[in-house]
């Protein structure tokens, strides 16, 4: 039988998963490439011949997504597999066209052929788009699982922007595991908050033997999180699956892949930021559940704020600081810095761009609507060295960080600044109390109080 030539277009994350669980060791199939697309510097590298299986004793390629027309007619490539996230339908179906005009089919991977069953209790949290409040809500399942006495072990959605054999399957306990193992400012900012409530996550490449680790963690593991990124669906079958959605972005919950997914397969479905949004963006989102899924638990949130010092904000003139993806390809133009600044009296938001160097310069031009915000880029040490000085070179009177870690760790931010703080709060009935309840009588766990 005549083999297939095969590309994954991806990003770093979905697309090893699905090399992973449908062409590692496929006698059916050649991967001839991978390309690489959202990320910075994540092309150019391979995927090396100890993840990638027997058949391929070389490695596979990564090529930026820009040469896809070429490869599909350099390699003669049948199918042609998208699997990244967060990605307007528009946008997929261009792709798509791109592709299917240089010959090759474009394929869709579904969860019969890559979710990966566990042994233990799941439940996996997603969300619609970046940024709509899903570590926070992964976080308030998790504390809520804790204060049964249960052992929880959360498993984070893919980062490997580094060395992909050394990060095929990471463990983070403690702080120093994080400059163990590397991690970006993207990563640190997901894997931290696990961290520091005193539970363990994983992460890194082959998910597979990820899980398998995670349960049988050393610390014991009763339950297993799948801590979702983007707005992925998840790499493991759930049990119970939390989708959150984000009435800043009204609609979008129907117009992203694979957001609209992770609506349509939702036991529990979160509408977070009620506290700030407008009440017809909420109408909007409650319409699009009906529409999409009606059976699902619809669970009302807010993300309150709390700001370490907000005299550093009252009166003056502020540089917002935010989370990197959650402004880049996720598109928020309100986040938690904008809220705390108008909330506590700024009396303007300082434009950082006539002030940014380097990669930030170069991230400004690739979203240009991201607007008077900062994005906290950190995927390498040149990108620090240029938000350090990007912040420290803006001319204002202070600084909000409304990244999920502080960035005065890692970079030496030379003004006044405070740091903004937020969970997920449910409003009213059903709340997740209710449902891990549930859910906790149905697997009959027993915690150790």
């Amino acid at each position: 039988m005549t083999k297939k030539n095969v590309v994954i277009i991806g990003a770093a994350g979905r697309d090893f998963h699905n090399f992973n669980t449908c062409f590692r060791d496929n006698d059916s199939y050649n991967v001839v490439a991978f390309t690489a697309a959202q990320i910075p510097d994540i092309d150019g590298r391979r995927y090396p011949k100890e993840l990638a299986g027997k058949l391929y004793p070389k490695g596979i390629p990564i090529f930026p997504e820009q040469d896809l027309p070429e490869l599909i007619k350099k390699f003669k490539v049948d199918d042609c597999v998208f699997s990244y996230s967060d990605v307007p339908y528009q946008r997929v179906m261009s792709i798509s066209a791109i592709v299917n005009a240089a010959g090759a089919n474009f394929v869709l991977l579904g969860p019969a052929d890559t979710m990966i069953k566990s042994t233990k209790p799941l439940i996996a949290v997603g969300a619609i788009r970046t940024g709509c409040g899903k570590s926070q809500t992964s976080r308030r399942v998790i504390e809520l699982l804790m204060e049964k006495g249960l052992k929880v072990v959360a498993v984070r959605h893919p980062m490997p922007y580094g060395d992909l054999n050394a990060q095929k399957v990471q463990r983070f306990a403690v702080i120093k595991d994080l400059e163990k193992h590397k991690c970006t400012v993207e990563e640190m900012e997901e894997y931290e908050p696990h961290v520091v409530r005193g539970n363990v996550i994983y992460a890194g490449v082959d998910y597979e033997a990820i899980l398998r680790k995670a349960e049988k963690d050393p610390a014991g593991c009763d339950v297993v999180i799948w801590d979702g990124g983007n707005n992925d669906f998840p790499f493991y079958k759930p049990d119970l699956m939390i989708t959150v959605t984000d009435p800043h972005r009204a609609g979008h919950e129907l117009r992203y892949y694979p957001g609209e997914v992770t609506l349509r397969i939702a036991d529990v479905v979160v509408i977070n930021k009620m506290d700030s949004s407008a009440p017809e963006d909420i109408q909007t989102v409650r319409e699009s559940i009906e529409k999409v899924n009606p059976k699902a638990i619809v669970v009302d949130g807010a993300s309150p704020i709390k700001v370490d010092d907000p005299s550093i904000i009252k009166g003056r003139k502020v540089l917002v600081v935010e989370d990197g993806p959650t402004l880049t390809h996720g598109e928020m133009k309100l986040g938690a810095g904008v809220v705390a600044a108008r909330k506590f009296g700024a009396s303007e938001l300082v434009d950082p761009r006539p002030y940014t160097v380097g990669k930030l310069t170069e991230t400004f031009r690739l979203y240009p609507n991201i607007g008077t915000l900062l994005p906290a880029m950190g995927y390498g040490e040149q990108q620090l060295h240029d938000l350090e000085k990007t912040i420290n070179n803006t001319k204002c009177d202070s600084v909000i960080i409304a990244t999920p870690i502080d960035l005065n760790r890692i970079i030496k931010i030379k003004k006044p600044n405070t740091r903004v703080y937020y969970d997920l709060q449910e409003i009213g009935d059903p709340n997740l109390s209710q449902v891990i309840d549930d859910f906790v009588k149905r697997f009959k766990l027993k915690g150790k109080n």
